[in-house]
């Protein structure tokens, strides 16, 4: 999977059900495995919740990567 596949899902917080954001990088460790996802804030979450416009998501945050959508379970 490609990082330009990532970025064309959904990032939808299971706590809620919401939409909270969109990819725009990732963390690799050492190895190069998948420590984190960066996701900039949708613009309603950002009026709600001022201040950086994007958070990280660890591997251990991530519930499930589906074909359009990736289930998360972060307090945003």
């Amino acid at each position: 999977m490609n990082l330009s596949d990532l970025q064309n899902k959904d990032i939808i917080n299971i706590k809620d059900g919401k939409k909270v954001g969109n990819i725009i990088d990732v963390v690799l460790d050492s190895n190069g495995n998948l420590e984190a996802l960066i996701v900039q804030k949708n613009k309603l979450l950002s009026s709600i919740f001022p201040g950086k416009d994007e958070f990280r998501v660890k591997w251990g945050q991530i519930k499930k990567i589906g074909e359009d959508v990736i289930l998360v379970d972060v307090a945003v």
